[in-house]
């Protein structure tokens, strides 16, 4: 039997049927709520993102073992079945276990799982109480609904590589994509908030619900300020490299010795930076003296800004201006980010107990609960590491469960 869950969501189970990122990351966020979620993945082969290297974890005598990086950071707190869901036996276990769950989660092409009679319908008519939850390229409807779509592609699509990278006339200039697949990332975060929305509904009414999430949607929502400005203005955002179109200064500057984040917000922050600067009269000049003006003149402005942080050492400007409350920063290299003071503090990097590794390196959730305390001991699970405990938990004997795995069903 799995063992005893906390947090908030200790109470559910969840029937993970996704694959490569946006899914897993959204069933990821429930596992650490605490939800039981059981991964359904192909014998043999698993998840793709298993493959997905290098690199991949060494084992605990530096050999490398087939559990890739990008598995490892999207399945955290799962458990793993594995199961060959294009055979009937396959199906009925499914549909078994689909009696008992809050949640099923999906992402296969559009009508692949009615084949099988493992789609939002037949399911729910099984169990009306279930949350299902669908999440596509494109949607289950639409002159796009049938074509498949990687978070690459979507970021292209969807508008983000129009307004991501260096402007066209500048060196370096040209679309760029996000360093991270942030639609797959923001695609599994409106999967987890439609899933918890469509289950608070439920504790009212009794009913499940049945969602239907597309990445190219997600995308042109996430669009946000840049969308807005266009739809106000009639024009067309463009790259602008790392200045901000609505706010400054805000931007990317040189020093000495290196180069920083400057991330004034507002026009005291502003009056802030010119006293640090010694360059007070900044701060009452017409030219700069409201947002709206410095955004207006922000080629003046940062060319006189330029010249100013060329004076200073990186670590020397970044310190003057947080001790004055003006927004800065470094741009830390991902091993220096796990190096931060404040990151340390707050425990987000974790060592988890792996059966291959003696314990694998985790980046865990930022929620933090006072009264339902969430526990990270759940190592992203081998292939099929937990078949035969969740099939005896619905009642398949171990000689039926011995006859699926020579058959290659488990």
């Amino acid at each position: 039997m799995a063992e005893e869950r906390t947090g908030p969501l200790s109470h559910l189970r969840v029937l993970d049927l996704g694959r490569i990122m946006a899914a897993p990351w959204a069933t990821q966020m429930l596992a650490d709520l605490g939800a039981d979620v059981i991964k359904v993945e192909r014998p043999g082969a698993g998840d793709d993102t298993r493959s997905w290297g290098p690199p991949f974890l060494n084992d605990s005598d530096g050999n490398p073992t087939r559990e890739a990086g990008y598995y490892l950071s999207v399945n955290r707190g799962k458990r793993s079945l594995a199961l060959d869901i294009g055979s009937p036996e396959g199906q009925a276990i499914v549909r078994k276990l689909a009696e008992t769950a809050d949640v099923v989660i999906e992402n296969f092409k559009v009508g692949a799982l009615a084949r099988y009679g493992l789609d939002a319908g037949s399911l729910r008519a099984i169990n009306p109480r279930l949350i299902y939850c669908s999440v596509t390229g494109f949607g289950q409807d639409g002159p796009r609904a049938e074509q498949a779509a990687y978070d690459f592609a979507i970021q292209a699509m969807g508008g983000l590589m129009s307004v991501t990278g260096e402007r066209d006339d500048m060196p370096g200039g040209g679309p760029q994509k996000v360093g991270v697949p942030i639609v797959d990332l923001m695609t599994g975060m409106y999967a987890a908030v439609a899933i918890l929305a469509a289950l608070a509904r439920r504790s009212e009414t009794g009913e499940g619900d049945t969602i239907d999430l597309a990445m190219l949607d997600v995308s042109a929502a996430f669009l946000a300020n840049q969308a807005m400005n266009f739809l106000v203005s009639g024009t067309a955002p463009a790259r602008g490299g790392n200045r901000h179109p609505n706010i400054q200064p805000q931007d990317v500057f040189a020093c000495a010795d290196g180069h920083f984040v400057l991330a004034v917000g507002n026009d005291g922050q502003f009056a802030t930076l010119c006293r640090v600067l010694g360059r007070e009269e900044w701060a009452s000049d017409a030219r700069f003296s409201t947002n709206a003006a410095r955004v207006r003149a922000n080629a003046e402005l940062t060319a006189l800004l330029t010249v100013e942080f060329a004076r200073f050492a990186k670590d020397e400007i970044v310190a003057a201006l947080e001790k004055a409350g003006v927004p800065a920063a470094p741009i830390n290299t991902v091993p220096q980010v796990f190096e931060d003071a404040q990151l340390k503090h707050r425990g987000m990097l974790r060592g988890l107990p792996h059966p291959l590794s003696g314990t694998v390196p985790q980046v865990v959730s930022p929620m933090r609960f006072a009264q339902a305390p969430l526990r990270f001991d759940r190592a992203p699970p081998l292939l099929g590491e937990h078949s035969h405990e969740i099939l005896a938990e619905i009642g398949i004997t171990q000689a039926e469960r011995g006859a699926l795995a020579n058959r290659g069903i488990i």
